[in-house]
């Protein structure tokens, strides 16, 4: 009897043995309501399709509560495997010595290399290190699109498919919707992020030295140029004639387009569906505007949203297992039903070419605008912003540009402040890495 019990008992171990063994792979992340729900969907669709690994996805908060957890986490001998870090955050990850596995070395190790020339140009040269390798695996990437609408456009006498695409085809449009009645001619949202940022890298021209901090730690900002003053006394002024209304930070000015009282807004392409939700309008999407005497321009628009970075001292194992799962979220069928369900780019080329030939985006004109403004080789002015401090870098800007569009302030003036202020914090980053 103690015999057949010893076989049994074997026995069971041996078939609970391949469930055991399972490595598992932990993934704080920062996706909550529908795109929560996505995120589970691709876990459980991995965790399903093999059985070596599970992944584990833990909602840890909004992107800065979550960035802070895993920090402290690691400070404690237990951080997760994954961590989504907002794009902000990315100098911040990547000074945090030893704290950090980069991607594409943890891949090449693994024997299961993530080749970067298979990612669109300008989401892989945000979350690349200077000599072109992936430090964190992109994942959920957005950058600022024109939208207008459409109905109030066929009421000033607009064309409805002709939307403007240089700033002063803007001010022009603005003044007739006006005319027309609209309350608004064009807000923007996320101020710092688009028209600082974004536009710089738009015009091809410095946001910062150092190749916008991609080439060092002693980068200091740029925004004080002839071009970046003329920008923002172009933004006061068509404030004044009441054309431009500024609507507060980060996305607090969409309330302003889905309500109908602006019929233009500079915004994220991930606020579409927002739009979709909540406005009673036809609405169309273009490029950002620009100015057409500056050579160069328009060159590239610039990312935001998040991507997936890797903890230190993991066994192989636990490396082996994350590889496996990014190269599960990168490949075409997976990346193209993300960005087609969320609004996000598709960070892949294959997942690009995958949408284009389903017949997605002539199904949803304007979705395409964003991939197009993204997939162009970058320079150095317009592969993106790598600085740290930068989420108090841009609250200075907001503060700034707040003065500017009110006339608190000459717009040479705000952005010389920007400039002194934003330097005290890069030196002081700076000094903290060294």
């Amino acid at each position: 009897m103690r015999k057949r019990w010893c076989i049994l008992s074997i026995a069971g171990l041996l078939a609970a043995s391949p469930a055991m063994a399972a490595t598992e792979i932990q993934f704080w992340h920062s996706m909550e309501g529908a795109l929560g729900e996505r995120v589970n969907d691709i876990v459980e669709a991995f965790n399903k399709s093999q059985s070596d690994y599970q992944v584990r996805a833990i909602y840890k908060g909004n992107y800065g509560e979550s960035m802070n957890a895993g920090i402290a986490a690691f400070r404690a001998g237990n951080a997760p495997d994954i961590l989504q870090v907002f794009e902000v955050g990315t100098a911040t990850m990547m000074y945090a010595k030893g704290a950090i596995q980069p991607v594409q070395e943890m891949s090449e190790k693994v024997g299961d290399p993530i080749d970067p020339k298979d990612f669109i140009g300008a989401v892989a040269g945000y979350y690349a290190s200077a000599d072109g390798k992936l430090v964190s695996m992109p994942f959920n990437s957005s950058t600022p699109v024109f939208y207008y609408n459409k109905d109030a456009f066929k009421k000033a006498g607009l064309d409805p498919d002709d939307p403007p695409k240089t700033w002063q085809a803007v001010a022009d449009a603005g003044q007739k919707l006006k005319a027309a009645g609209q309350e608004c001619g064009f807000t923007t949202s996320w101020p710092s992020w688009v028209q600082l940022e974004t536009f710089s890298a738009w015009h091809n021209v410095p946001y910062a030295t150092e190749a916008n901090g991609f080439g060092g730690l002693d980068a200091r900002l740029a925004v004080d140029s002839d071009l970046h003053v003329r920008h923002m006394e172009n933004l006061a002024k068509l404030s004044k004639e009441g054309i431009f209304v500024y609507g507060g930070r980060g996305d607090q000015p969409n309330a302003l387009f889905t309500s109908g009282r602006c019929a233009m807004i500079m915004g994220s392409s991930g606020m579409r569906a927002n739009i979709i939700k909540n406005a009673n309008f036809e609405f169309g999407i273009s490029t950002l505007p620009y100015y057409e005497d500056v050579e160069g321009a328009p060159q590239n628009s610039i990312i935001g949203g998040a991507s997936l970075w890797v903890f230190a001292n993991k066994p192989e194992a636990n490396y082996q297992g994350v590889t496996r799962f990014f190269k599960f979220i990168a490949s075409p069928e997976v990346a193209a039903r993300w960005h087609q369900q969320t609004g996000y780019v598709p960070v892949t080329k294959a997942a690009y070419e995958e949408t284009r030939k389903s017949g997605f985006y002539e199904q949803n004109p304007g979705t395409e605008v964003a991939v197009e403004q993204l997939d162009v080789e970058t320079t150095d002015q317009s592969r993106g912003v790598r600085l740290g401090y930068l989420p108090q870098i841009r609250e200075i800007e907001d503060a700034e540009m707040e003065r500017i569009f009110s006339g608190q302030v000459q717009a040479k003036a705000g952005l010389a402040n920007v400039v002194a202020r934003g330097n005290e914090l890069l030196q002081r980053f700076e000094k903290s890495v060294k």
